[in-house]
C-alpha cells in the first residue's frame, strides 16, 4: 500500500505519517529538495517538504511516541535501491526509514515494483502528479484536515488570523493544480482531526484500520450495495428513492428502482396520487400505484432465474408486501442500509421462511447483522443494536 496525505495546514499531516511509520512499519517516501523547488511541482509541495523534512523534526514527533508507548514495533531496518538514497530519522529505540527519488516517475517505479510493501508520503500535493497514481490499485489518497481555530492555534504562526484564513482559502480553492478542491475527486478516505490530543488522534486512526483491503478495493457487499444506490437515483417517486440489486453467485442478475407502472405517468408527474398528497395512513397504502425497487428486481428476472445462492440487495429495508414476493420467488438473503418503519415484521416473515436479514452498514468493512430478538410480538424496533459487535454478529443467521 502506498499513501499519500494531503490536507491544510497544521492539521497533522507529519503526526499521521509519523504515526504510520512507528507503529505500522511503513516506509516514508520523500521527493529531493532540488526537485521539489522546480515551479513544475506544486508550491504546496515545496512548503509541506519543508515543514516535515529534517531529522530534528521527525525525532521530536517519534521521540513522543516512543514514551508513550510501552511496547514499540520495530520499523522496518534502512534499505538501499540502485540510484535511490536513504536517510533515516531516529531516537533511541527507533530507527525510520525515509527513500529519496529525483522525480514522482521514479517513485510510482519503485513502489510498484514493491507494492507489497507500505509506503507514506506528504510530498505529493498537486493534481497533475497524483494522475498517474490515482490509477493504481494500492495507492489510497487520504485528505485530512481540522477545524479553523484548531489550526491557527497549532501552527504556533505568527501570522494574523486573518492572514492565516486567507492562506487557508488559497491552500483550498486556489486556482493552481495543488488546491484541495482540484483533488477532490480522488480522494479515497476523508480524515478530521479534531482531536485534542495526539493520542486521541491516533485513536482514532486505529480505528480507521488503513490497512484493511476495503479501502483500496470495495468488498462484494459495499460494491453491490453502492450499486443498489445508484440505482435508487434513476426513481422519480416523490416519497423516498428505494434501490435494489438482485445477485446471483456474485453476478447481477437484475436492477430495480421505485416509480410507477410502464406506460403510467411517472409518480413526480402525477402518477400516483398517494404519494403527491400523502396517505390518511401511513399503514394504508392500498391506493399506491408505485411498484417498489424490489418488485421491479425480481419481476425482471423472473422466478427461473433468481435460484439457489440468490441474495437481494437493497438501499432499504423491504416493506411487509415486498417481504411476501421476495420469500415466494426463492431468494435466500436479504442485504439492506436504511431501517423503516416495518422493519420487525418483515425480519419474522423472513425468519419463518428461513431468509437471511443483515443489515449493511458503511461505515464498517464487515455487516452489522440484525439482532434474533424477533420472538414478542409488541418488539419495538427502535430497541434493535444496529451496532452490535462484529463477533456477535458474524455467526448470526436470523430464524437458523
Amino acid at each position: 500500500m502506498f499513501i499519500a496525505i494531503i490536507g491544510t495546514r497544521s492539521c497533522g499531516c507529519s503526526t499521521l505519517e509519523n504515526y504510520l511509520v512507528a507503529s505500522k512499519g511503513f516506509t516514508v517516501i520523500r521527493l529531493e529538495l532540488s526537485k521539489l523547488s522546480n515551479p513544475e511541482y506544486s508550491p504546496f509541495i515545496q512548503s509541506n517538504h519543508r515543514q516535515n523534512n529534517g531529522v530534528k523534526k521527525a525525532a521530536k514527533h517519534l521521540s513522543f511516541l516512543t514514551f508513550t508507548d510501552a511496547t514499540p514495533l520495530q520499523s522496518p531496518l534502512p534499505f538501499s535501491e540502485d540510484g535511490n538514497t536513504v536517510t533515516s530519522s531516529f531516537d533511541s529505540n527507533r530507527i525510520v526509514p525515509s527513500l529519496s527519488f529525483s522525480t514522482p516517475e521514479e517513485i510510482l517505479d519503485y513502489v510498484t515494483c514493491n507494492w507489497r510493501s507500505n509506503f507514506v508520503t506528504t510530498d505529493l500535493g498537486n493534481r497533475e502528479v497524483l494522475e498517474t497514481f490515482i490509477k493504481r490499485p494500492f495507492f489510497l489518497l487520504l485528505s485530512l484536515d481540522a477545524p479553523l481555530t484548531d489550526r491557527y492555534r497549532r501552527s504556533h504562526s505568527n501570522l494574523s488570523f486573518q492572514s492565516f484564513v486567507a492562506e487557508d482559502d488559497e491552500r483550498r480553492f486556489g486556482r493552481g493544480s495543488s488546491s484541495l478542491h482540484e483533488m477532490t475527486d480522488w480522494i479515497n478516505l476523508r480524515v478530521v482531526n479534531d482531536h485534542p490530543t495526539i493520542s486521541a488522534f491516533h485513536a482514532h486512526i486505529e480505528c480507521l484500520d488503513l490497512l484493511n483491503p476495503v479501502h483500496l478495493r470495495p468488498d462484494w457487499d459495499t460494491y453491490f450495495m453502492t450499486l443498489a444506490s445508484l440505482a435508487s437515483q434513476r426513481s422519480n417517486c416523490m416519497k423516498r428513492r428505494v434501490g435494489a440489486i438482485l445477485v446471483r453467485d456474485k453476478r447481477i442478475v437484475s436492477t430495480g428502482y421505485n416509480g410507477t407502472p410502464r406506460g403510467v405517468r411517472n409518480c413526480n408527474e402525477g402518477g400516483c396520487a398517494r404519494c403527491n398528497e400523502g396517505a390518511k395512513s401511513e399503514s394504508d397504502n392500498d391506493e399506491c400505484l408505485c411498484l417498489h425497487a424490489e418488485e421491479n428486481a425480481l419481476l425482471e428476472a423472473g422466478r427461473e432465474r433468481v435460484g439457489k445462492g440468490s441474495v437481494l440487495y437493497c438501499n432499504t429495508c423491504p416493506c411487509l408486501k415486498c417481504t411476501v414476493k421476495i420469500i415466494q420467488t426463492g431468494v435466500e438473503c436479504v442485504i439492506y442500509n436504511l431501517s423503516y418503519k416495518v422493519d420487525a415484521a418483515s425480519a419474522k416473515l423472513f425468519a419463518e421462511a428461513g431468509v437471511q436479514l443483515r443489515r449493511f452498514d458503511p461505515a464498517r468493512p464487515r455487516l452489522s447483522v440484525l439482532p434474533k430478538l424477533l420472538q414478542d410480538d409488541s418488539y419495538d424496533t427502535s430497541t434493535i443494536d444496529m451496532n452490535a459487535s462484529d463477533e456477535d454478529n458474524d455467526s448470526l443467521l436470523i430464524g437458523r
